[in-house]
């Protein structure tokens, strides 16, 4: 095949696309779908509610406090904890998984659990702390973060799991300078993990 051809086939398929995209169809496909019934004409932007009636039900939220820019299910957990400018360092942390486990698990099997992170009741979330008291901790727990401050160091942790936050437990070593604290895992299945 030779250019001439090529482009002559090119521009063929320039003329077929123009005329498909011209006005001439978008003018003859309204006066089609003038003969359509109206529940034909639908299309996804009338599912679910008008919009009125949307923003009806949110100025109705917002009047209950006028001053609110947002309300507190908009904003995730931990971000007004979460201070960019701050030059304290995070301390090294470990997480671990921690599970209840009796004689009749290990020998025997008889309740149904098994190694997996599905099976663990507790957070147990380790934090080196040098040259710190225990005086100087600042902590804060929320259901799906953890908040640490010190003098010296901050940590703000996201949590892998929501935890019951008040029955959450602190503990700092002295002798080795690491702040220990047990977080009970809230999970929606617990009555099926529990024996």
């Amino acid at each position: 095949m030779n250019h001439d051809a090529a482009y002559q086939i090119y521009g063929e398929t320039l003329r077929a696309l123009s005329a498909l995209l011209s006005n001439t169809q978008d003018d003859e496909e309204e006066e089609n779908c003038e003969k359509v019934t109206p529940s034909a004409r639908l299309g996804p932007g009338q599912i679910g509610p008008p919009p009125q009636k949307y923003k009806e039900e949110l100025n109705a939220k917002t009047k209950n406090n006028s001053k609110d820019i947002w309300s507190e299910d908009e904003v995730a957990e931990g971000s007004p904890f979460i201070d960019l400018a701050d030059p304290r360092p995070q301390p090294e942390y470990e997480i671990i998984l921690k599970q209840s486990v009796g004689t009749e698990d290990v020998f025997f099997g008889l309740s149904r659990k098994d190694p997996s992170s599905n099976c663990c009741e507790a957070l147990l979330v380790k934090i080196k702390l040098p040259d710190t008291r225990a005086t100087d901790v600042i902590l804060d727990v929320k259901e799906k973060f953890l908040d640490l401050r010190t003098q010296k160091y901050k940590l703000g942790l996201h949590l892998p799991h929501p935890v019951h936050a008040e029955e959450s437990r602190a503990q700092f070593f002295s002798e080795r300078e690491e702040l220990q604290v047990t977080l009970l895992i809230k999970r929606s299945m617990d009555f099926f993990n529990k024996k």
